[in-house]
């Protein structure tokens, strides 16, 4: 990435250079003009009168234009072109059936097509035929387009071909379904002055019924529920997930100051039971202020079972199982078995725990602070991205090639 970016650097250093230069050397040779059909380009130059001030001027540029002879085979190109545009999906003019393309512009070639044809009542200005106005026999049309070049509108050329158009070839089903709409049409236009529209009975010899559409709003909200269903336990899940781990980076954050707590009160003289009461009533009295905390409630849930019968050794080890990370279940652990072993030694054993727990808490904000920049970096490399190519395009676009 970093070389990406250094060449991309450099290349820019290049075009800096360049341009510089190009703005200290006058235009000795001429403007390139877009080839035929490119359309006109606009050129910002400096312009400078003798001992004058440079000022920034606007030059448009023209395309270039076709002489007599090229603009003559231009023309011919483009009806050649203009036979394949106007047939649309039919196959010859001898025999149209489909609708047909009169276009106003053929791609590639710089002209303006205007129509005009001799039977408004079997096409219309855009080629629509009109099924119903047409002989079995076939109807002869004429058409005539007046193509105009763009550049010069006094060079025009007239174009003009027949074309037979017959009736729509259908098979028994597209026949069927035309003979009802018109069954319908004239169903409607009989029964106009009524409130109802009665539907006809028959069409084309043939005895027909009508049935309500099915509808899929029931299908899409089923769907939509169902969907909305899926999400909504994707989300409960998801904020269950979240829940633990915010439970478990709650408790190890705490997991300190509990240890500090018990060898304070250890090193006063208490023993580890009252400590541990004291800690819970001292949690109790501040747990407006301080919120709920997971680990401290998993303390008072522990005195309660030593209340309740429990042995002492047996609470600990259910407090250290409850909450299922591995630096409680080994205070658990530890407070169990230098109770049954005797309570000789577990201050300092606290204090060398609570020296390591502070540590690992130093590094854990570490590695939280390490992970938080890792993830800004791809916001930066996208802003880099974006800077980069509002530099970079810009430059392409008006290097002189």
């Amino acid at each position: 990435m970093l070389a990406a970016v250094l060449a991309t650097f450099c290349f820019g250093l290049v075009l800096l250079v360049v341009d510089f230069v190009n703005t200290r050397t006058p235009v000795e040779s001429g403007l390139a003009r877009n080839p035929y059909g490119g359309g006109e380009k606009i050129k910002e130059l400096d312009v400078a009168a003798e001992r004058g001030k440079r000022e920034k001027i606007s030059v448009k540029v023209s395309e270039q234009a076709y002489s007599g002879d090229e603009l003559k085979s231009m023309f011919k190109r483009c009806t050649v072109q203009l036979d394949k545009v106007v047939l649309g999906k039919n196959e010859s003019f001898d025999h149209i059936e489909e609708d047909m393309e009169l276009a106003g512009s053929v791609p590639g070639f710089p002209v303006e097509i205007s129509w005009e044809h001799d039977r408004y009542d079997v096409m219309n200005v855009c080629g629509e035929i009109n099924q119903d106005e047409l002989a079995p026999e076939g109807t002869l049309i004429t058409l005539k387009a007046v193509l105009t070049y763009t550049q010069n509108p006094k060079e025009q050329m007239l174009y003009e071909q027949a074309a037979v158009v017959f009736p729509k070839t259908l098979d028994k089903k597209e026949e069927l379904l035309q003979n009802i709409e018109r069954a319908v049409v004239e169903a409607d236009r009989e029964t106009q002055t009524e409130k109802e529209l009665i539907l006809p009975r028959e069409a084309g010899g043939r005895s027909i019924l009508f049935f309500s559409s099915m509808e899929s709003r029931g299908a899409v909200l089923m769907a939509m529920s169902a969907l909305i269903g899926i999400l909504l336990i994707a989300l409960e899940k998801q904020n269950q997930e979240k829940e633990v781990s915010k439970r478990k980076d709650q408790m190890r954050q705490d997991y300190p100051g509990i240890i500090m707590k018990l060898t304070l009160l250890l090193g006063a003289g208490m023993t580890v039971k009252r400590a541990w009461k004291k800690i819970t009533a001292d949690y109790e009295t501040e747990k407006e202020d301080w919120g709920m905390r997971y680990a401290y409630e998993e303390m008072r849930q522990a005195c309660n079972e030593m209340s309740s019968g429990i042995t002492e050794a047996e609470s600990y080890e259910r407090f250290g199982r409850r909450c299922g990370l591995q630096e409680y279940i080994k205070l658990g652990a530890m407070l169990s078995q230098n109770i049954r072993r005797g309570t000789k030694g577990v201050r300092e054993i606290l204090q060398m725990e609570a020296v390591q727990s502070f540590e690992e808490r130093k590094a854990r904000a570490k590695r939280l602070g390490e992970e938080a920049g890792t993830k800004l970096l791809a916001p930066m490399f996208l802003m880099l991205a974006v800077v980069l190519v509002i530099v970079i395009v810009p430059a392409f676009m008006s290097v002189q090639m």
